[in-house]
């Protein structure tokens, strides 16, 4: 048996948006369906300056194979000192019925992929079906990773945007408006965009409470990604009280995601989370009933949206023949 070794550029050329769109459903089916183990996932926090390395791992039955990601991030000393990105991910893939190494991969293009496609997701599970407008708090990587993706399953009509900065807040609407011609309006404050929103992203570090609930109008959908480790924060823990929250995994939202917090302040309790998308998806429990409802989407992230993802571009090079194949075991 030989493995095979994909790089960067490889991996890029080997899935699309609207595939790895398909394979987070897939995912998010197969968590709620008893055909995946999932341990919690490991993280290790470094020294400053350098940041942190989490691991994830997880098992899906339904392909028989085991994914491993080692993902860092958080290292501004890389590019100079040592040559290499600031955050980086590798994935590796194995047989399940003999546990062999089939896949070495390049990870740092997969988890900004599956979790632009997971935003993706909860738009057509709860957001209005005549949403036009998305507000983007935080104009990063991944922020353009979220139009990406939602731009594949609905017409957006605009995009209304705020960042830290106004270097940044510029870059992304030239970015924006080139690849896609969605005209980007940069508010001049949170609430100003907040205000416009017919769906609310956040991608930022987390680093406190940036959205208000008072800003937040009725069939408002939110797509919180930001927050996925203790003490990050993006919103304010009221807007949850008379939201519908849906979450990827409960048990990972109730401790490292936005959820943690009107879980820690007794605004909501564990029962009143609505669903794990996964139930929604699968018809299990409703997804939006009214175009007043408020809905909250919190996202980790979870090992089997690599898994899935990893697992179709492995069969994908095949198929193509990219990559190289090594000789792992004598």
């Amino acid at each position: 048996m030989k493995t095979l070794l994909l790089k960067k550029e490889e991996v890029s050329r080997l899935i699309r948006m609207k595939e790895v769109i398909g394979t987070v459903e897939e995912a998010y089916k197969a968590f709620n369906s008893d055909q995946v183990v999932q341990p919690d996932y490991i993280g290790i926090d470094l020294h400053p300056p350098r940041g942190d390395i989490d691991f994830k791992l997880g098992y899906y039955k339904g392909n028989e194979i085991i994914s491993m990601k080692a993902s860092s991030g958080g290292f501004p000393n890389n590019p100079t000192t040592y040559g290499v990105p600031s955050g980086m991910g590798t994935i590796l893939l194995f047989d399940a019925r003999t546990c062999a190494l089939i896949c070495v991969m390049d990870g740092s293009l997969i988890t900004g992929l599956r979790t632009g496609a997971c935003g993706a997701v909860s738009v057509k599970a709860l957001a209005r079906k005549n949403a036009k407008r998305i507000t983007s708090i935080g104009t990063g990587n991944q922020a353009r990773m979220q139009i990406r993706a939602i731009n594949e399953i609905m017409k957006i009509e605009a995009i209304h945007a705020w960042d830290h900065t106004s270097e940044s807040l510029s870059r992304y609407k030239a970015d924006i408006e080139r690849e896609f011609g969605i005209p980007v309006v940069m508010a001049n404050s949170k609430k100003e965009a907040v205000e416009q929103a017919d769906i609310l992203i956040t991608t930022t570090r987390g680093k406190g409470e940036l959205v208000e609930a008072e800003w937040i109008k009725p069939g408002t959908h939110i797509v919180a990604i930001g927050t996925d480790a203790k003490g990050k924060q993006e919103l304010d823990p009221e807007i949850f009280r008379n939201a519908k929250v849906v979450v990827d995994s409960i048990t990972q939202c109730s401790e490292k995601g936005e959820t943690q917090h009107p879980l820690s302040k007794n605004i909501m309790s564990k029962d009143g989370i609505h669903a794990e998308i996964g139930e929604v998806l699968l018809g299990e429990k409703p997804g939006r009933e009214s175009d007043e409802e408020i809905t909250i989407f919190d996202s980790t992230g979870m090992a089997i949206q690599d898994n899935t993802t990893a697992t179709k571009i492995y069969r994908n090079a095949i198929e193509n023949k990219i990559g190289t194949f090594f000789e792992f075991f004598e």
